[in-house]
């Protein structure tokens, strides 16, 4: 490789270990005090991908997701919603609504 190829190929491997810790931060379950949940195996959801999906900016996503759905295609977000369990995902949501409240002292 010739210097100008071998100094390409270095920023090319430093943006994607950037992008790759940037996932992982993403991806990485925190607690409440922003510090990293490592023992969390009696936890619900289990999969770091479920905590990332069921956190409060996964939600907000995935709600996007589905907004545009309804707005581009709202024919195929209606055959999709039929594929979908609907009791789960409903008891899902209100568990982390009721969840989610604290009493008040």
């Amino acid at each position: 490789m010739t210097d100008p190829e071998a100094a390409a190929r270095s920023v090319i491997l430093s943006k994607l270990a950037q992008s790759r810790a940037e996932l992982r931060q993403a991806l990485d379950p925190v607690s409440e005090t922003g510090e990293a949940c490592a023992d969390s195996r009696g936890a619900f959801p289990r999969s770091r991908t479920m905590r990332a999906l069921m956190s409060s900016r996964g939600l907000s996503a995935i709600g996007a997701i589905v907004g545009g759905i309804f707005i581009a295609r709202p024919a195929i977000a209606l055959r999709l919603l039929r594929l979908l369990p609907a009791s789960a995902i409903s008891r899902a949501l209100i568990g982390r609504l009721f969840g989610s409240k604290k009493p008040r002292e």
